[in-house]
């Protein structure tokens, strides 16, 4: 399977970046590169712990064809928590910036990773005139099966439990915890780029120097629980049916926290709807295949 080949160094040049006033915080973003002003604008949205940083790759293979940005969600990378950093908020926050950066009718090509996912499924559902376009990067969907990640998810989100969970975590050296997160994200993390690997470790050790960083995790974590115990009428899959855009739907069959074999039910649900399995890749396809996910997205909006 193609990984990186030609585009080998795009996932380490990171975007330019500045600040932008939504929901109360000062909401750092990325804008990618290179992109004319008269192209149709994307919206990058990444996961639980992730950051702006997780779409470097994409959006600059995608700078010819749509003017993207990326945000750091309120309690993830650069910016600062604002209150509850749940979907249904994560949602509105991506809602007003939408609204700050291109007016309130501008349709918006969204892009969705694991939470940041379900937070755009929840966006598209809500505002289903201002979304152009949706691709979902292995999206936190409640899943009925039982799995590891939902027992830790369980253990994040209980009270109490979640904080010494991720207290204790932080007690073990750091190069563990390195290595076990690129277990846990990357399908192969020995076919990483040198220059991935150390913006990835580089962006950790960030991450370990953030005082947010904790409590924005519990929240996520427990917003993802509540949201697969949601009632019918009330949950992201029922939003998802409601979604009449074209999406692109991308699993990893070497996913460790999202179970690809939901792709059937996520394709049957969405009522437009595309899929793209790349087996040999994790939970952050968008990185450990970008070139694949191009051409996808590419097939998505010529359509």
């Amino acid at each position: 399977m193609e990984s990186y080949g030609s585009v080998t160094g795009l996932g380490a040049q990171e975007w330019p970046a500045r600040t932008v006033p939504v929901a109360g915080v000062d909401l750092l973003v990325r804008d990618v590169p290179g992109a004319a002003s008269d192209l149709p604008p994307a919206l990058f949205v990444h996961g639980l712990g992730g950051s702006s940083l997780n779409w470097t790759a994409l959006g600059l293979l995608l700078n010819d064809t749509v003017r993207g940005i990326a945000p750091d969600l309120p309690g993830f990378g650069r910016t600062p928590a604002a209150g509850v950093a749940g979907i249904s908020e994560q949602a509105d926050v991506l809602a007003e910036l939408m609204d700050s950066e291109w007016g309130t009718s501008t349709p918006v090509h969204l892009f969705g990773n694991s939470m940041g996912g379900a937070a755009a499924v929840a966006l598209a559902a809500r505002r289903p005139e201002r979304i152009a376009s949706l691709t979902l990067i292995s999206p936190a969907l409640p899943h009925p099966r039982a799995s590891a990640s939902a027992l830790w998810f369980t253990a994040l989100a209980t009270p109490r439990l979640g904080k010494v969970v991720l207290e204790r975590s932080r007690r073990i050296p750091f190069d563990r915890r390195f290595q076990a997160s690129l277990a846990m994200v990357f399908g192969d993390p020995r076919s990483l780029p040198d220059e991935v690997r150390q913006a990835y470790e580089d962006e950790l050790h960030r991450r370990d120097e953030q005082p947010w960083g904790t409590q924005a995790t519990l929240d996520g974590a427990r917003s993802v629980l509540l949201s697969s115990l949601a009632p019918p009428q009330r949950s992201l899959w029922a939003a998802a049916a409601k979604i009449t855009c074209p999406v692109l739907l991308i699993y990893g069959g070497k996913d460790r926290l999202v179970d690809a074999r939901i792709r059937t039910k996520a394709q049957r649900t969405f009522p437009d709807a595309r899929l793209l399995y790349l087996p040999d890749s994790g939970h952050v396809a968008q990185m450990e295949h970008p070139a694949e996910v191009e051409r996808a997205v590419r097939q998505l909006l010529g359509a």
